[in-house]
């Protein structure tokens, strides 16, 4: 059934009222792919649930999105940045509560109808609603990644959500942080259906025919549980405070519970850590994006991987995942063999991790082809070389791929630590060989660094450029200097703590030091993890 035309038109919200009188309020920011909560949005939310509460011939509430891929993207972090730096916060995150309080107690079924990324303060309104049905597109994914950013949900994701699926569950969607898929929130009990997206609103409306959702509560975790062990301390104090909250909701009420979230919001939003967390957020977008080219870069449907190493085959198997056909090329069957095995290997822990479907995976190994034989590369756009880190060795590569290489072939090395230059001097194109170095494992690792050789053209980086952001990687631009940037931090510093061993200091207390400072690991327990 469509929804009539609307009867009330706000800024970010249209409302309408189909014939059936449900009620349904679209999410539709202006000149904006994504949907936002601001303060202006929300006070509009408290408009229309004004008008909602006042309407007894309403059977229904819909909430909706109009945007391609995005459902409510969640609070505006610009807006939760700056208040936390001006003490604002406290009453933005409780106008936020009070209004989704609202929205929990209105006396009609309310269903949100979810399509696209539902992310933070996003999914947390749709926790307010009776139910909540997903579509089945890829861009729809969901969670409560607040934690990342030093943050915790506060409009009622630590304390709704425990109540919906239980404390174990909720613990690991909260302290993990992830987004999932509508499969694997379905499995969680983070939607209760997946639909087709053109059925999405049809589905929200017999739903309505289930009544209002009572919530009586789960039961407390097991003793021991995994979920629910403490999160070990670091720089980012946000998983502690949310493990504290989510262990305790059960046993008080909600408004008590909403009060814990308030409070931990505030004081966590006064951390310098937290505060440099959502700034690190928005250099990360930025990178993502980059700045617009001045020339169309074409879309890169065939590369080439030389060497099937751990680096090269997972390079290749990236590379396929995101759509790209690959040739995987070695010296010897048996590397190959190899190599394909760790891509199996990938792929397989994907899927189990519920990463991607088994039907995806399966396209992806379908475009891999192992070769050893020397082949044409004339319609190949990339070709990436990851053979051993030996100069001598990556010569002799860099001489024969651009033998074999097309006009327009970027020909890149994905060395660590190399002088590309002097890869450049050895190629009859000097100008299209650039450096692309990704990160152990290429699977999990964002970042890649873009070298940009003495003889590399404008146009050979721009392109590498588009190709990492194509694939779903982080590019930063390098001078092709030695270590590039990583490696030229990371050396001094697990040098300085290696130091520190040595002079008597403990390992433990060297390590406790800056992972409390927010490193992911200690110096030196990386020292003996990379080797």
């Amino acid at each position: 059934m469509k929804v009539m035309p609307a009867v009330a038109t706000a800024s970010m919200i249209r409302r309408g009222i189909g014939d059936d009188h449900i009620c349904t309020l679209i999410f539709d920011r202006p000149e904006s792919g994504a949907n936002i909560f601001d303060a202006a949005t929300l006070d509009e939310l408290n408009e229309h649930l004004d008008f909602v509460e006042n309407d007894a011939s309403l059977r229904g509430l819909i909430i909706a999105s109009a945007k391609k891929s995005i459902f409510i993207a969640g609070a505006d972090l610009k807006t939760l940045l700056q208040q936390s730096q001006s003490g604002e916060m406290r009453e933005f995150i409780a106008k936020g509560q009070r209004i989704f309080n609202r929205l929990a107690d209105l006396k009609i079924p309310t269903v949100a109808a979810i399509h696209g990324a539902s992310a933070g303060g996003g999914y947390e309104v749709t926790l307010a609603c009776d139910y909540r049905i997903a579509s089945d597109d890829p861009a729809t994914r969901m969670g409560l990644p607040e934690t990342t950013l030093g943050l915790i949900p506060a409009w009622g994701g630590c304390t709704r959500l425990p109540r919906l699926i239980g404390v174990e569950k909720a613990a690991e969607v909260i302290l993990k942080g992830k987004l999932y898929s509508p499969k694997g929130a379905l499995s969680l009990g983070l939607v209760d259906e997946i639909a087709p997206r053109d059925q999405l609103l049809d589905r929200a409306r017999e739903k309505m025919r289930a009544g209002k959702r009572k919530l009586e509560g789960r039961a407390p975790a097991t003793p021991g549980s995994p979920e629910l062990a403490p999160p070990r301390q670091t720089g980012n104090r946000a998983p502690e405070h949310a493990y504290q909250i989510i262990n305790k909701t059960l046993s008080i009420s909600p408004d008590e519970s909403l009060r814990m979230e308030l409070e931990a919001i505030v004081d966590l939003g006064k951390k310098e850590s937290t505060q440099n967390l959502i700034r690190n957020f928005f250099l990360a977008e930025k990178y993502k994006k980059g700045t617009p080219s001045r020339t169309a870069t074409e879309r890169v449907i065939h590369a080439a991987v030389i060497g099937a190493g751990v680096m090269g085959s997972g390079i290749a198997q990236w590379l396929s995942s995101r759509g790209v056909t690959v040739i995987l090329r070695d010296i010897a069957r048996e590397q190959i063999d190899r190599g394909l095995a760790n891509i199996e290997k990938t792929y397989a822990d994907a899927v189990k991790r519920g990463l991607m479907t088994e039907e995806k995976a399966k396209q992806g190994r379908a475009r891999i082809c192992g070769s050893t034989a020397p082949m044409e590369l004339r319609d190949v756009l990339f070709v990436i070389e990851a053979a051993s880190e030996k100069m001598n060795i990556k010569k002799e590569v860099f001489r024969e791929l651009t033998m074999e290489a097309g006009p327009k072939t970027i020909v890149a090395t994905n060395t660590s630590a190399l002088p590309v230059s002097e890869l450049a001097d050895v190629t009859v194109s000097p100008e299209h060989v650039i450096g692309i170095h990704f990160f152990n494992p290429v699977s999990r690792m964002k970042l890649v660094e873009v070298v940009i050789a003495k003889q590399t053209s404008d146009e050979t980086r721009e392109r590498t450029l588009a190709f990492a952001r194509q694939i779903g990687k982080l590019p930063v631009v390098v001078r092709d200097s030695p270590g590039f940037l990583v490696n030229r931090v990371l050396f001094p510093y697990l040098l300085d703590a290696a130091e520190l061993f040595e002079s008597g200091l403990e390992a433990d207390k060297i390590d406790s030091a800056l992972v409390q400072w927010g490193m992911p690991m200690g110096p030196l327990r990386l020292i003996d993890e990379i080797g």
